[in-house]
């Protein structure tokens, strides 16, 4: 999709589509009074008729309007001005973007809010509108040969001529790179775990890293035995495609802290010899999206040339039930020397983490943040649209609250007192990897906080958000990229917000 931006008047921008926001309260006045004259006074009409109420998410389509060039004009409701945030507005275009997508569009117009908002700089809408018509016209649909939705040619934002050009330039740049960073986290995800599997999943990292200039290792089966990772090995043991871990490292900095992203990447999770259920095994492709999401987010932090150093670990494995899986009763030995007594084969991909955890302690990571599909007990906690996160470190965790809310992604903090480790303790190894049916997310993440060595993390569960199960107007069925965003909002203030 080209972006560009330009002070062309509303009524004369051309093009198969003009997206104009419409606030709920706030009176007509500039541009828009002129709209409605070139109309001749339709979106008043459409006002005092309570047609056009300015809602939240609200859509209103007019095919062939007179008196502009847009062949149409879709009129979005963006709430109350006062309300504007991150999330009502990435929504609102979302929806749009949806809406006109189902149609080739070679060009579209859209206006970018300018109301006083104080809360929201018109650079951060700007934005988060480019980002959002991003994602919005890109479907799930990888293996159609009829597209159900169509990328938009070429992406007009209108903005008034006063406005500073380099700033709102660098924001439509932005924006550009974090719409094409959830769309890869997405794909990804969405590919089947026959074409991403692990070796796969590594080989695109490599060229992804390659193409930004990213530093890049790829631990293959040998080389995990050199690491001495038998908790990761573990879980790849029952499947005929070999485990790889990634290793990215970006330095943007020349010194300072390093910040690890962490994720989990089970390409196809059976549930190893603890077999899932047909329906529950239906969408666990997905159980990599962690992984997807740290591979998506460094290459958006290293596009962006963000003045920070990170380093991105993805462990990646298929959980299997051949005739060599671990089995139930199995003491594994973690890369940390720790001891592991297995009781549940689908309550594998702590296992996984275990070992990559470790790891990027000792490749110096100061600060870390694991993102995982780990449990189903998240998702019975949280619903499916918000992220747990789970934490040793209260003020580091505050940080990542802090960049969810700026990028307006939902996420909510679950205990981690002392008692939910009494829950893991074993009789005949160090630790089990489940500690019964309560508490299932913390008694996870008590279990992951064992490979930290006390250094400052935030686990986030993603269980719920990283995969929808259907449609709604501001979001596509399938994978959702959740928490691109928020890392690259984390990696953008990094270290300055610790």
């Amino acid at each position: 999709m080209n972006v560009h931006l330009t002070t062309t008047p509303w009524a004369t921008a051309a093009g198969d589509w003009l997206i104009v926001g419409i606030f709920q309260s706030l009176p007509s006045s500039g541009q828009l009074t002129a709209l409605d004259d070139a109309l001749g006074g339709q979106l008043s009409r459409l006002r005092e008729a309570n047609d056009l109420t300015g809602k939240s998410g609200e859509l209103l389509a007019l095919p062939a309007p007179p008196g502009i060039v847009a062949k149409r004009l879709l009129l979005v409701g963006l709430g109350a001005v006062e309300d504007l945030g991150e999330a009502t507005l990435d929504r609102a275009m979302t929806a749009a973007a949806r809406h006109v997508s189902t149609k080739k569009c070679e060009k579209v117009a859209v206006v970018a809010p300018d109301a006083d908002c104080p809360g929201l700089p018109l650079e951060r809408r700007v934005q988060i509108l480019v980002a959002a018509f991003g994602v919005g016209c890109v479907g799930q649909d990888l293996y159609r040969a009829e597209k159900k939705r169509f990328a938009i040619g070429e992406l007009e934002v209108l903005v008034e001529p006063a406005r500073d050009r380099v700033a709102l330039s660098a924001a439509v740049e932005a924006g550009v790179v974090l719409g094409e960073a959830i769309n890869l986290a997405r794909e990804l995800v969405n590919e089947p775990a026959r074409t991403m599997n692990p070796e796969c999943f590594a080989a695109r990292a490599a060229e992804l890293a390659r193409a930004c200039g990213v530093h890049c290792e790829i631990l293959d089966q040998p080389a995990l035995e050199q690491e001495r990772m038998g908790s990761l090995l573990a879980v790849a043991a029952g499947s005929d495609r070999a485990p790889r871990l990634v290793y990215l490292e970006y330095n943007g900095a020349s010194e300072g802290p390093r910040l690890a992203l962490v994720g989990k990447g089970v390409t196809f999770d059976s549930g190893g010899l603890s077999i899932k259920s047909n329906d529950n095994m239906l969408t666990m492709k997905c159980d990599m999206a962690g992984a997807a999401t740290v591979l998506a987010a460094l290459v958006a932090i290293a596009r962006l040339k963000l003045p920070v150093r990170v380093i991105g670990l993805m462990g990646l494995v298929e959980n299997m039930t051949g005739g060599s899986a671990m089995k139930l009763g199995d003491v594994l030995t973690a890369r940390s020397g720790v001891t592991i007594e297995v009781l549940n084969t689908d309550a594998e991909g702590r296992l996984v983490l275990a070992d990559v955890l470790d790891y990027a302690v000792s490749r110096g990571a100061d600060f870390l943040v694991d993102l995982a599909t780990l449990t189903g007990a998240c998702v019975v906690a949280l619903g499916e649209e918000v992220v747990g996160a789970m934490t040793n470190n209260q003020a580091w965790c505050n940080t990542l609250l802090a960049a969810a809310r700026q990028a307006g992604e939902d996420m909510w903090q679950l205990p981690m007192h002392e008692h939910f480790a009494k829950l893991i303790e074993s009789d005949v190894a160090d630790i089990k990897n489940v500690g019964g049916r309560w508490g299932g997310a913390i008694t996870a993440a008590k279990f992951l906080e064992r490979f930290v060595c006390d250094k400052p993390w935030v686990h986030l569960d993603i269980a719920g958000p990283a995969f929808a199960s259907s449609d709604k107007p501001f979001r596509e069925a399938g994978a959702t990229g959740c928490m691109v965003k928020t890392l690259v909002e984390l990696a953008r203030k990094f270290p300055s917000n610790i």
